[in-house]
């Protein structure tokens, strides 16, 4: 199989032109891989070809120094050709085996995390949180630092039943992807936005934040020139806010965190998985969010000491029941565990079996 040669006049380059030689050549010919290390891996050619690859974390949001520092060691050591994953990971693609162990060295006296590779939590997926996103309700570059501080063994050395995939969305809007991870963090506003009459008609355009509202729960107010919000509709999603500030969804005494845990994309062994609430909520607590450090590793702990080998975190709740995934975590049940949206009737149990 070879590759196409393609010319587009608008649009990124086509990604062939940036493809490792060895690549290149096999493309479409790989025989199978092979785990080295907790951060090292090698494919293997049906010609017998070699691409050895190592990964490091990254924090997603990285300075140009670091950036230059990392093309830098690619230059030296993987002829200029590294990847970013899906998960901010940064992967240097090896042709000669010969340079890895003085890449590693390198990274090693560089201080940067070689892991994430097999059964072992990857690098976090996140948003942007307070840095750049204005209608954030929690940080993401803290959470992730504080629980990746936590759980950088199992990033590196520890094992876990399966790979375990980290995911933190700072608003309901999930740029992240909490919706599909192992476990992961979902910041919620809980209160209705509060309306600056007076300026709502000075900044914003009516009928553009009324067709914002997701459920419908904004009108106009002609008397007034401003909006009315229907509290019960209300999701505290901040669409609201983003296209017209003057209606502030923020309140830092009220804003907080989820924690959603059992999704998954692939469909190795069962189909893939939307994450599901395990706890309502935390506080936030900046800089290091212990509590919410502690939840995360709490779950991850009782998952690596229960789940059977290949089993994902969503793959071991359905087997031993989610009775029994509240009892082992310490987690309590409340009311807001209850699916009472619309079309629940597709997630609710069916039949009168109970699994403990």
């Amino acid at each position: 199989m070879s590759l196409p040669e393609r010319q587009t006049d608008i649009g990124p380059p086509h990604y062939e032109k940036f493809l490792p030689p060895v690549i290149k050549k096999n493309y479409g010919k790989w025989a199978h891989h092979e785990v080295l290390s907790g951060g090292t891996m090698v494919h293997v050619a049906e010609s017998g070809d070699k691409l050895y690859t190592v990964r490091v974390a990254s924090p997603r949001i990285l300075s140009t120094d670091t950036i230059r520092e990392i093309c830098e060691m690619a230059e030296k050591y993987s002829d200029g050709y590294l990847r970013f994953t899906t998960r901010n990971n940064v992967e240097f693609l090896l042709s000669d085996q010969s340079k890895m162990a003085p890449l590693l060295a390198e990274l090693k006296d560089k201080k940067y995390s070689v892991g994430g590779i097999g059964p072992r939590i990857s690098n976090i997926v996140h948003t942007q949180g307070w840095v750049h996103c204005h209608s954030a309700c929690t940080d993401a570059s803290g959470i992730v630092k504080s629980v990746m501080d936590e759980l950088h063994d199992y990033f590196t050395t520890k094992t876990l039943p399966n790979k375990v995939r980290l995911a933190v969305a700072c608003c309901v809007n999930m740029c992240g992807a909490v919706h599909c991870s192992d476990i992961a963090v979902v910041a919620i506003h809980r209160k209705v936005p509060v309306i600056d009459h007076e300026t709502v008609g000075k900044m914003c355009e009516i009928p553009t934040t009324v067709s914002s509202c997701p459920t419908s729960a904004i009108r106009p107010n002609p008397k007034t020139k401003s909006i009315t919000i229907n509290e019960e509709k209300c999701m505290y999603c901040g669409n609201c806010f983003t296209v017209c500030p003057p209606i502030e969804i923020h309140n830092p005494q009220q804003d907080g965190v989820a924690i959603v845990v059992g999704g998954k994309v692939g469909s190795l062994r069962t189909d893939p998985k939307f994450s599901k609430l395990a706890i309502p909520y935390i506080e936030n607590e900046p800089p290091r969010w212990p509590k919410v450090v502690a939840a995360i590793k709490n779950i991850l702990d009782v998952y690596a000491a229960n789940a059977k080998k290949h089993e994902r975190v969503g793959e071991w709740i359905e087997r031993v029941g989610w009775e029994d995934f509240f009892k082992l975590t310490g987690i309590p049940f409340t009311f807001q565990h209850i699916d009472d949206f619309t079309f629940m009737r597709d997630t609710l149990r069916n039949s009168a079996a109970f699994k403990y």
